[in-house]
This record gives structure tokens, sequence and C-alpha cells, in this order.
């Protein structure tokens, strides 16, 4: 008997589907040729020193995996095995797939962490400092949980003036990352805050895990609100952690960064003020004791006596200067008159007074030498107490008759 291709490849996938063994089977091997098409299904063979195994996962369980497979890594693959009848090549049809050594949720932390790492989002330069004094404190988080209440706690102790806004959401599920993003945003773009804490209660990783997806830790980074993460305790990380502004151990320490203790404050006001009083009594004694030294100096306790000793002192520079002033003034008197004696002597009047005369033509004219008289000529005789006139009857040189 002949049997067909079809036959033949349907009758080995019968008794495959028939083995107990290879309904719900773990297979380990190193991931090889993974890739994921756009129709969502996943191909991919995992694979060990000697052998190769072709692996299928379709788009319903792939759609459910944290993190994406890497080429060369170790996974633990649980599915059942069946044959592909058109091409008679029997496959691993996958239904979960697990990194080995540590669980998917580590693998999707770690894969996320460093995609978001290598874009910038955790750099310390993005972050920003927290308003010291807030009046409006927007919260993200569960209404129904032991988060808001502490919160609420810690914030009215330290400032009951503070207003508390929260945006309920779900923190775990399939929805809470959706929701967590839209409270998130909505504080950003629909109802300004000062500050944001977005936060839940503590929990095992997959309780967290809201906290870990891309969307909720995008939108922490992109916040122009200063956000406080507060997930989980003390030694819970998440990667909304690291976006954030600034990370709380607690809800409880989350309010206690938000918030500064109104009493601390007044307490430090006081403080302030009382040392400014000490520095004001200081700079005040200070100043009295430089007014006292100074007012206690002989000029301020006797200040006539200063006075007179400076007009005894002008007294003796005026006396002194009226001496000079008459020295110089005799001496400048003797001067002129030497100088007017000398002046005199050189004026005709001088002259005159000795017996001379001054002779002149009748235009007024000096004769001063024989060569200018001439004969018949009218003179002009100026003597020292009048003048005449005479008439030149001859002219003769010195040692000649007339």
């Amino acid at each position: 008997m002949v049997h067909s291709v079809s036959e033949v490849n349907r009758f080995i996938k019968g008794l495959l589907d028939h083995q107990g063994l290879l309904k719900n089977i773990a297979v380990r091997g190193e991931v090889s040729n993974f890739k994921r098409y756009p129709s969502g299904h996943c191909y991919f063979s995992i694979k060990d020193a000697q052998s190769n195994l072709k692996c299928v996962m379709f788009k319903s369980n792939a759609s459910r995996l944290l993190f994406e497979p890497q080429n060369g890594i170790q996974v633990i693959v649980t599915g059942s095995i069946s044959v592909y009848e058109r091409d008679g090549v029997y496959q691993l049809y996958a239904e979960a797939l697990v990194p080995e050594g540590k669980g998917s949720l580590a693998a999707a932390f770690e894969q996320l962490k460093e995609k978001l790492t290598a874009e910038g989002l955790f750099e310390a330069s993005r972050k920003k400092e927290l308003v010291p004094f807030p009046k409006k404190i927007g919260i993200v988080t569960s209404a129904a949980g032991a988060v808001l209440h502490d919160i609420y706690r810690v914030v009215k102790r330290r400032d009951p003036s503070v207003q508390l806004v929260l945006y309920p959401v779900q923190v775990q599920g399939d929805m809470a990352a959706k929701e967590i993003s839209e409270g998130i945003r909505f504080f950003n773009t629909d109802y300004p805050v000062d500050t944001l804490i977005v936060g839940r209660g503590g929990g095992s990783m997959e309780d967290l895990w809201a906290f870990n997806e891309e969307p909720v830790v995008r939108a922490v980074a992109a916040s122009a609100i200063p956000v406080i993460s507060a997930v989980g305790h003390e030694t819970d990380y998440t990667l909304c952690d690291f976006a954030a502004d600034v990370r709380a151990a607690t809800p409880s320490q989350a309010g206690e960064f938000a918030v500064r203790d109104r009493q601390e404050l007044i307490q430090y006001l006081d403080s302030l003020a009382v040392r400014l009083d000490v520095i004001r009594r200081r700079w005040m004694d200070m100043k009295r004791q430089r007014l006292l030294t100074v007012v206690s100096r002989p000029v301020f306790q006797r200040p006539m006596q200063r006075l007179e000793l400076r007009i005894q002192r002008l007294r003796e520079l005026r006396g002194k200067l009226d001496n000079l002033r008459a020295f110089y003034m005799q001496k400048k008197k003797s001067s002129l008159n030497t100088a007017m004696q000398r002046l005199d002597m050189m004026s005709p009047v001088y002259v005159l007074r000795r017996g001379y005369g001054f002779i002149a033509d009748e235009k007024g004219r000096s004769i001063r030498k024989i060569s200018q008289v001439k004969k018949d000529m009218k003179l002009k005789i100026t003597l020292i107490d009048g003048t005449f006139m005479s008439k030149v009857e001859s002219v003769g040189q010195e040692g000649n008759d007339a």
C-alpha cells in the first residue's frame, strides 16, 4: 500500500500529539535566529552543542513576553512538540519562554534599564529641584491603599496648609501602567501642582511591575513637575525610581521630602532671630564703645581749651604776618624812593634847577647843536621858573668871535 506525503506527515503528527510527554514539555537551549514578524508571531530555534530544535510562538503567547529574547541567551521554553504538516518538520510550539538563571521580569527589567540609560533618561543632569515650599502636591496612587494615608498623615503633620490632590489609579494589573501614565500627564497638562508623588506600597517584583513599564518610566522622565518616586519599601527599586527627580524609600519619606516641617522652620527662624539680635547687640556695643572712646578725648572734654590754643596760635601767626608785611612795605618804600631819586635826576626839570635852560625853535623842536641855529632865528628859552623869546643876532663856533 502506497501513502501520500500528507498521510505520512499526518500520521507522524498524530503519534506526537498523543505523546503525553510532548504535550507540556520544558526544553533548555540557546536562542538562535530569533525574529518577531509584523503579525506578532515569533520564530526561532534553540540549540545545544549537538542539536537544533525549531520553535514558534504565536502572537497570543508572544504578547505576554515581558522581555525581548536575544540570540545567544540560555532559555527554558515550555510548550508542546508537534509536526507542521505542510513542511513535514516537527517543532516546539512555545507557550512560555524564561531566561535561565533569572526570571523574565528580571530580564525585562535589565533590558529596559539598559535601553533607557543609553537614551539618557536617568542622567543626573535631568533631575529637577523640589519646590521648597509647595502649596499643592499631586499624588498618583491607589485610593484604597495605605500609601495615601501615610503621605497625608506626614504632610499634614509637617505643614497643614499644603493641599493634597489625588489622582486614583490601579497600581498593579494590566491597566495599571496606562492609568499611572495618564495620572502623571493629567497633572502636567490639566491640573498643575508644585510637586508630584508617584508610588505604592511594597510587594513582589510582579506587584511592583507597573512602575517598571516603559510608558510609566517615560512619563516620569518627561514630567515638567518635579517627581518623587515612592514605590515599595526601602529595598525595592524600580525604573520609576531611576527616572524620578527624587527617590523616597517609603511613601512616608516621600511626604517628608515633599514638605518642610513647619515647626522646624519656625524654630529655625527663631534661632535666626536670636542670632540676629546677638549680632545687633554686639554691633551696638561696639559702636557705643567707639563713641565713648571718641567722646573721652580732650577735644570733647575741654573744647574751649582746644579753641583757645588755636586762637593763640592764630594771633601769633597774625603778629608774624604784620611784621613781615611792615618789613616788606618798608623795603619796597626804600626801593621806590631810590628809584624816584634816580628818575628825578634824569628829569629835565632837575637840570633846569641847576641853572640850565632849555632852547627850542618856534616849532618847539629842541636846539642841541650850534649848527641848528641861524642868524635872526627866534628861539624859545625855558628856565626853571618860566620861558622867554630871544632873537639870534650872530652865530659863532666855540673859540671864535660871534
